[in-house]
């Protein structure tokens, strides 16, 4: 079978996934691109004319040789510079092309990009949206009221329904002629593969499919010590949907914990593996070499229906590829991990850490997973990383000179350990080493590891991406399950302060008000249901059932850290999330100290009332999207009118930082700890350092794009015309049907999310929205969007001319107290 895996590529074309636009400004574009034989990629950009139908002169160039991770896998992601003196403009459409010339002896002339991507099997490619066959992209306005950002996390490929990142195609495509109305970035916020949940087919390609890129086979240890040659097994005898248990016993992966063992079933362990499914998950190129059948495995009963579930589910991603690719292609795109682009649960916990490091398949797991994130995603965030002599670089030759041994040059192991970060080992347990940050335990790293983290910077605007997965801190106890916090204290400072100081002062140089948003792949605050549930796992000790530790405010000191660091740079700030497979929008509104006191929920401020004057409060919008293709039935539940019975409350909480101390309030209760009869055993010796409200954005009626209607390009299963049948489709054309649909607060189905701000500078003040776009469930094939609006804060260069009927209703409406603060719902619980 390896044999003629390895004839059969023959068939298919050069490129086997790519192009990808990832960074790109007025200084540099750089494009990824992976295909399976060596070459120098050269990547040329031109100014279009004619609303991006006719080439002009190039404005950069730039090329680079591909990588060789395997014998038939090269990866590139090749930077052009742009000049100086004439940099890229915004509201012009530029367009990109490669060429290809082979360094094999004996090989043909160059290919251009569209031969390049030709074979013999497969349709034509389609990668541009004009008759030149080139990709074209914008970069960000000058103006804030133009800027629209693309975000979404959680892309599995056999996740329940269609794969809505095939959508942003086409809202690329109905405004591919205007720079300032299509996209101008995408970002993927976490999961962009599933290195866990692996459909049994889709793994059974895999490991073939890996080891023949690779052009070897990886031994995987068991019990062996970490690295050593000739011990272990190969990937393919470790049968799809049988690896549950050699994840847990052997690796210390908890994705199977807490009976749920279906989940690591096809968990990914070789660098193959995990370079594979990125090929798949990005490009229909290997998709033209079919999947085998439930009937070709010989499977039957339970088996056999699960296969099918499965292959239905991969068919129906596989469909679209084609656009998803092309989205790619057409947008300035980043990314950041999150746990299951290596497994889920990663670094969740110190106890996660000491589990799956200290074993030998659990690291070589680990850094397998890390080293395909650093070569498919990080290279394209930070290029500059890898350019010569740099730790990026260094990083690709150890993989190079590790792949051509076959897995056996120790030396380059150890290189790509240390430059990807991992912990070094303690010699006598073999577990993970950590050192102490502060009030908190971090895995100890090489000091001149990769970073993950990065930001970009627009005119206006400053994007800060968070690692919130290699640099948590770990509490100083003996409870090694305990939550963390997601960024320790030097991390705190190396990903906030740094960034936000650095942005801040060139604002001020510039006289320049920039908006700030902040990529956290988890959020500050999900449902207070889910919230309830966590808090119950935390005191039965099953925190890996439901992720605990992952979302910002179990941890309370670290979200209060994070907050206070925020609003002591920012007036607002807007935070794009993922993680949690719905999307929503959550309004938060901050005081600090004396302002706390103002905006105190206490009605017994007699001079502020016949005033009216309170403080302007600083504003956090938390705007989630989640997930692209990974809907499950509990969030298909609270996407219905059924979560309206019991809606999110607004809720109002007060901290302290010496101790640093987080709680929950009412007005009752503010007036039993500091009112003017509060008794000496209640009342609180000192009043709140800060004071903060969150509630949560309603959704507006879903509305159809007017492209939406008619998705031709979509896959509709065929239905089936018997009595049954129609009965079940009338049942559930009930519960699909819009009324039922249209629920109150949260997108539950797939979908991603539309970042743009109402941001003219006639009115007084802006407003940000988020657009939902999904499938309609009610009528087969037809694309919608939910839309979210939150006014911002009143300040210069964020002002609005048309606020929308929504936010001018929330901002009329009544408040809890006499602080300015906006009320989306009425209050539920007293405040």
């Amino acid at each position: 079978m390896w044999n003629a895996l390895r004839d059969r590529l023959q068939e298919l074309p050069l490129v086997l996934a790519g192009p990808i636009l990832r960074r790109t400004d007025a200084q540099a574009i750089t494009v990824w691109v992976a295909v399976q034989s060596p070459c120098t990629v050269k990547l040329t950009v031109r100014q279009t004319t004619a609303q991006g139908a006719t080439l002009g002169d190039p404005v950069a160039q730039g090329q680079r040789a591909t990588v060789a991770i395997g014998e038939f896998l090269h990866v590139v992601a090749v930077t052009a510079p742009t000049a100086p003196q004439e940099p890229p403009q915004s509201g012009v459409l530029y367009a990109y092309d490669l060429e290809f010339t082979a360094t094999e002896p004996h090989a043909r002339s160059p290919q251009t990009l569209q031969q390049a991507m030709t074979g013999t099997l497969g349709p034509t490619p389609v990668i541009s949206y004009f008759p030149h066959q080139l990709p074209t992209f914008a970069l960000p306005p000058e103006t804030l009221h133009q800027l629209k950002i693309v975000h979404g996390s959680c892309r599995k490929l056999h996740g329940n329904g269609y794969d809505a990142l095939a959508i942003a195609d086409e809202l690329i495509g109905h405004n591919a002629e205007s720079p300032g109305d299509r996209p101008h970035y995408l970002f993927l916020t976490g999961d962009q593969i599933y290195g866990d949940e692996v459909a049994d087919p889709l793994l059974w390609a895999l490991s073939r499919m890996g080891n023949t890129l690779l052009g070897w086979e990886e031994q995987l240890p068991t019990s062996f010590p970490v690295g050593t040659p000739g011990n272990g097994v190969v990937p393919q005898t470790l049968k799809p949907g049988q690896r549950s248990q050699i994840a847990e016993t052997h690796g210390g992966f908890t994705a199977g914990v807490a009976g749920q063992a279906e989940c690591a079933k096809s968990h990914l362990f070789s660098l193959g593996e995990y370079c594979a499914v990125y090929l798949y998950a990005w490009s229909p190129v290997l998709w033209s070499l079919p999947l085998p059948t439930a009937k070709d495995m010989d499977l039957h009963g339970k088996a056999a229906k699960q296969w099918k579930t499965e292959l239905a589910e991969l068919h129906s991603a596989a469909h679209t590829l084609w656009k998803v690719r092309r989205a790619l292609a057409n947008v300035p795109t980043y990314m950041i991990f999150d746990d299951h682009d290596i497994s889920d649960d990663w670094n969740l916990n110190q106890g996660w850490c000491l589990r799956v490091l200290g074993k030998a398949l659990g690291r070589r797991t680990v850094q397998n997973g890390m080293l395909a994130y650093a070569v498919f995603q990080a290279w394209g965030n930070t290029p500059d990383q890898f350019v010569d002599q740099q730790v990026g670089d260094r990083l690709l030759q150890a993989a190079a000179e590790w792949s051509t041994s076959a897995g056996t040059d120790l030396i380059a192991w150890s290189a790509i350990s240390s430059f990807l970060g991992l912990p070094t080992q303690t010699p006598t347990t073999g577990l993970p080493q950590m050192r102490v940050d502060g009030d908190a335990l971090i895995l100890d790293r090489a000091a001149d590891a990769l970073i993950w983290h990065y930001t970009v910077r627009g005119p206006q605007h400053t994007i800060i991406v968070l690692d919130t997965r290699t640099w948590r801190g770990y509490p100083l106890t003996d409870q090694l399950t305990a939550p963390p916090q997601l960024l320790s204290p030097t991390a705190f400072q190396q990903q906030l302060v740094h960034y936000l100081e650095d942005s801040t002062a060139e604002s001020a140089i510039a006289e320049t008000d920039e908006l700030t948003l902040i990529v956290a792949p988890t959020n500050l605050f999900s449902l207070q249901l889910i919230d309830q549930i966590q808090y119950w796992n935390i005191h039965q000790n099953e925190v890996y059932k439901n992720d605990v530790g992952d979302a910002w405010n179990i941890h309370r000191q670290a979200l209060a850290n994070f907050l206070q660091i925020v609003f002591s740079y920012r007036q607002q700030v807007l935070i794009l999330s993922g993680d949690i497979h719905y999307g929503s929008a959550v309004y938060l509104q901050y005081w600090q100290a004396s302002e706390a006191q103002q905006a105190a929920p206490n009605s017994d401020q007699p001079e502020r009332q016949q005033t009216g004057q309170s403080p302007e409060p600083h504003v956090l919008v938390q705007l989630t999207a989640s997930a692209f293709k990974n809907s499950e039935a509990k969030t298909r539940m609270v996407h219905t009118k059924l979560k309206n019975v019991f809606p999110e409350r607004l809720r109002t909480w007060v901290g302290w930082f010496n101790p640093v101390e987080l709680q929950e309030t009412t007005q009752r209760v503010w007036l039993r700890w500091f009112g003017p009869a509060a008794s000496p055993k209640h009342r609180r010796p000192e009043p709140p350092d800060w004071h903060y409200q969150t509630q949560w954005i309603p959704r507006q009626p879903a509305q159809t794009p007017p492209w939406g209607t008619m998705i031709e390009w979509l896959a509709q299963p065929p239905r089936r015309s018997t009595w049954r049948s129609r009965l079940q489709n009338w049942i559930f054309g009930l519960w699909r049907s819009r009324w039922v649909q249209e629920g109150r607060e949260v997108v539950g189905r797939n979908n991603f999310g539309v970042v743009h701000l109402d941001a003219s500078p006639q009115a007084t003040r802006a407003v940000v929205r988020q657009d939902l776009y999904w499938y309609a469930p009610w009528e087969g094939g037809q694309v919608v969007y939910s839309r979210y609006e939150a006014p911002l804060v009143n300040q210069p260069g964020l002002t609005a001319a048309t606020a929308g009927d929504a936010a001018r209703a929330a901002l009329a409406a009544p408040t809890h107290s006499a602080a300015s603060s906006v009320q989306f719902y009425p209050s539920q619980s007293g405040e």
